[in-house]
């Protein structure tokens, strides 16, 4: 049985934001900007994907991390707006396990997904010919349904082990939201230590056993990278995973600063600007690394953007350059590709003609993925298709 129902404190009062009685309207305005923006970006994401037909396991991956950021964004950020105009900061009980459960679980999902596009980032470029076997819709679906399940038992051992204490008072909490370190400064009894002891150590090594698979699966692609003959095709390479690489920088940087920041008397103001880093912050800067970082994306939600203003004018400039390219001209190019592109070649067999249309199909997820790349190449893979021919 939950704590709630043997607790003193029938409530929570969340006072986060006291400390700037002045700034509390300013903080209400940056905030709303702030969360409109993440919501709308992640749902336009969502909608370029579908819309442009990017259905490949990043996509899908990127698809599904918008949806957990979106989720989590909800489950703290219309509360704090409200508490903000408001004068009562009271939060229930049950409110407030509610916030803490969807919040974890939300937010440990995001970590998860990540790490699952660490994979996919991994088998695209170390693996490429057994990315579609390695990479299938239902190893894809199955990874996420993992995520998701990954964070919903983070969430609810969290919010089990902190509710299951009693709650004597005090009841104003130094934050604005249901986090777990000033509630276990309201929790008494002996178990108190036991309990934040063993909900930091679950919550930091589900994170950096995250972090450490990342990490391992970019050791093996910076290996993999490094082995490319020229400084272009290195750069080329390492830039499809700029985006995601730039978005584990920021979700594990910001992470620290909550999970593993010094023990020690922290102030109110101290705790509640880390707080808004990770619960504003993050989420705001997300959908602007991936629309930004991400040059495929990016030209799908100009495509997307224009189309909606007007749509005559994307008559040509919406075609696939390789659409423009003749049946002789689809050969040459993945002939030539075969040549060329040092991803796609895992041993030194002689390049012919009928090997590279064996490897044709099984490269073309990859040269989908990273069109940009490929096209990129495509005047030298002219050049070594004759050299073939």
């Amino acid at each position: 049985m939950l704590g709630v129902n043997h607790s003193a404190v029938p409530e929570f009062v969340l006072i986060g934001f006291s400390t700037f009685p002045q700034l509390q309207l300013m903080f209400f305005l940056l905030f709303l900007l702030m969360y409109l923006f993440t919501l709308l970006g992640n749902l336009l994401i969502m909608a370029t994907i579908w819309s442009e037909h990017l259905h490949t396991p990043m996509y899908f991956f990127l698809c599904a991390l918008s949806i957990s950021e979106i989720l989590y964004t909800f489950a703290i950020i219309p509360r704090t707006l409200a508490d903000l105009l408001s004068t009562h900061h009271t939060i229930s009980l049950v409110a407030c396990a509610s916030q803490m459960f969807f919040s974890f679980t939300f937010g440990f999902t995001h970590s998860f997904l990540l790490t699952s596009m660490g994979y996919d980032r991994y088998v695209a470029i170390c693996h490429p010919l057994r990315y579609n076997v390695l990479m299938s819709p239902q190893g894809c679906a199955c990874l996420v349904v993992w995520s998701w399940a990954g964070g919903s038992v983070m969430g609810m051992v969290v919010m089990t082990a902190i509710f299951n204490l009693t709650f004597c008072g005090p009841s104003e909490s130094h934050h604005f939201s249901c986090h777990v370190p000033p509630l276990l400064k309201l929790a008494c009894g002996n178990d108190v230590p036991v309990v934040a002891k063993g909900v930091g150590l679950v919550c930091i090594t589900a994170l950096l056993g995250c972090c450490l698979l990342i990490l391992l699966s970019y050791a093996f692609i910076v290996a993999t990278i490094l082995k490319i003959p020229s400084a272009e095709g290195r750069y080329k390479a390492f830039s499809t995973c700029a985006s995601h690489l730039t978005v584990v920088i920021v979700h594990y940087g910001f992470a620290s600063v909550i999970y593993l920041k010094p023990r020690g008397p922290q102030s109110l103001e101290g705790n509640t600007l880390m707080g808004i880093t990770y619960t504003v912050l993050k989420p705001f800067l997300s959908p602007v690394i991936f629309s930004l970082r991400n040059k495929e994306l990016k030209n799908a939600m100009n495509k997307t953007i224009l189309s909606k203003l007007s749509p005559d004018k994307l008559s040509l400039s919406g075609r696939n350059s390789l659409d423009l390219l003749t049946p002789t001209g689809h050969l040459a190019f993945w002939i030539g590709l075969s040549k060329e592109v040092p991803l796609t070649i895992q041993d030194n067999l002689p390049l012919e003609a009928g090997w590279a249309f064996k490897r044709t199909s099984q490269s073309f997820e990859y040269a989908n993925e990273n069109w940009d790349y490929l096209a990129g190449v495509y005047n030298v893979a002219l050049a070594n298709c004759m050299s073939v021919l």
